[in-house]
């Protein structure tokens, strides 16, 4: 892949027609009787009907495709607080991958408001426009009251991909690392490099997938989450080690992974030479990972290693699970995205990671083939069995676990519908792989 340039990024966000995203109208609209069903005096019908049946808002309006993706922008990217308006091209581009991915529509918000209490206030306040919120770059502990909150008051789901997508995704790479190297799940030793809002969501939903409480070190800024330490918020407390370690070189001795979500360069080649045999390694800073890919491979052969970015294997892409994942909760109309959602979107991501490679994924990443192995632990992002794959799963895990209001009965039937929505949105926008 060729490298991006700021020319290339600006003048793509720039040329023709400003930003990445738009609107378009899906009922006809050329003639005086459209527009009077579109407007008035016709419009009103639906407006009564809603009022008499709540529920009828899903027959006569977009809200069960819409989504909000919602930022404050205290936490973009890499670049930190940069404020609401200057992480709208991102929130556009979460818009663009909704829609490229999943054909779920989205409309981006970006809400001038740092006071946790007030951004759930204006949250929930504009939730009956949609099917479902996507919470993005709100920055820790925050973005963790933000997200409880709302989840509390509201029947839609809510979901803040910056911690349970990488969760998911993560997971996903580490059930099937885990049976390549042999491990069992109850025994693997964890360092956690960082505290923030995806190093917490990780290991949450790591506990849930059966990793041991006491085998997890978390590491931030200042050191090893011990019980020496005084500074730690709630959230940090969750994971505070019994053991007598202080820094991440003591931490990653003899550990199986190294979960890195933090900075550049924390990993050290020493460090990693003093891993346990086999030992997996997903550094997860980006642009650039706690340990270069040419460092880890340079130091030892028997690992397995992934990262953030798209020029290595085994990359942990995020845009494996959001799309997806809401997909299957708004058709079924689910009230929540629970845990049983999200291990059910990290089993199958695991699971099609096993299955043969069709041919038009090959060609979309110029590569012989792909096998199930230590270069291949998750599924491309380019794969388009992913829509029917995934989607159907968080449905079922909705169903099973009764936050769904509308199930499904045919699921072959549903397959097919949602693979016809991505055929048919790729011959209007084009080639997937030219994303």
């Amino acid at each position: 892949m060729p490298k991006v340039t700021k020319e290339d990024a600006l003048l793509y966000h720039s040329r023709g027609r400003h930003g990445k995203v738009e609107v378009i109208p899906t009922k006809p609209y050329c003639t005086q009787f459209d527009l009077s069903l579109a407007y008035t005096p016709g419009v009103a019908y639906p407006c009564l009907e809603i009022e008499k049946n709540p529920e009828d808002v899903y027959n006569y309006t977009a809200k069960g495709n819409l989504v909000a993706v919602i930022s404050n922008g205290t936490a973009v990217l890499g670049l930190g607080d940069i404020g609401a308006m200057a992480g709208k091209p991102v929130m556009e581009g979460k818009g663009l991958l909704f829609k490229v991915f999943a054909d779920v529509d989205v409309f981006d918000i970006e809400v001038n408001e740092k006071d946790p209490e007030k951004l759930v206030e204006i949250c929930a306040k504009i939730a009956p426009t949609f099917g479902g919120i996507n919470l993005e770059d709100i920055k820790a502990p925050e973005c963790f009251e933000v997200e409880t909150r709302l989840k509390s008051m509201l029947d839609i789901p809510v979901f803040h991909d910056d911690q349970h997508g990488t969760a998911i995704i993560s997971g996903a790479g580490l059930l099937n690392a885990l049976e390549i190297t042999g491990r069992k799940i109850g025994d693997l030793k964890i360092v956690v490099c960082g505290a923030g809002a995806a190093a917490i969501s990780c290991s949450r939903l790591y506990l849930s997938l059966g990793v041991k409480k006491e085998n997890i070190v978390m590491v931030d800024s200042k050191g090893v989450i011990n019980r020496k330490r005084t500074d730690l918020n709630k959230y940090k407390k969750e994971f505070v080690t019994d053991s007598n370690l202080n820094t991440l070189a003591e931490a990653v001795k003899d550990a199986d992974l190294f979960l890195g979500l933090s900075t550049a360069n924390m990993l050290s080649r020493e460090m990693l030479a003093s891993m346990a045999a086999n030992p997996i390694v997903f550094a997860m800073a980006n642009p650039n990972p706690e340990i270069t890919y040419e460092d880890a491979m340079a130091t030892r052969n028997d690992l397995i290693f992934a990262t953030g970015r798209s020029d290595y294997p085994n990359q942990i892409n995020n845009v494996l699970g959001f799309p997806f994942i809401f997909r299957g909760a708004l058709d079924v109309r689910a009230k929540t995205i629970n845990e049983e959602m999200k291990l059910a979107a990290a089993k199958a991501l695991a699971n099609l990671a096993k299955e043969p490679v069709p041919e038009s994924v090959l060609k979309a990443y110029n590569v012989e083939k792909l096998t199930f192995g230590k270069d291949y632990i998750i599924p491309k992002p380019l794969d388009p069995r992913l829509i029917s794959c995934v989607a159907s799963c968080v449905a079922k895990a909705a169903m099973d676990s009764g936050v769904a209001r509308r199930p499904i009965t045919d699921w072959d039937a549903y397959r097919t519908t949602l693979d016809k929505r991505l055929s048919v949105h790729i011959k209007k926008v084009g080639d997937l792989s030219e994303f």
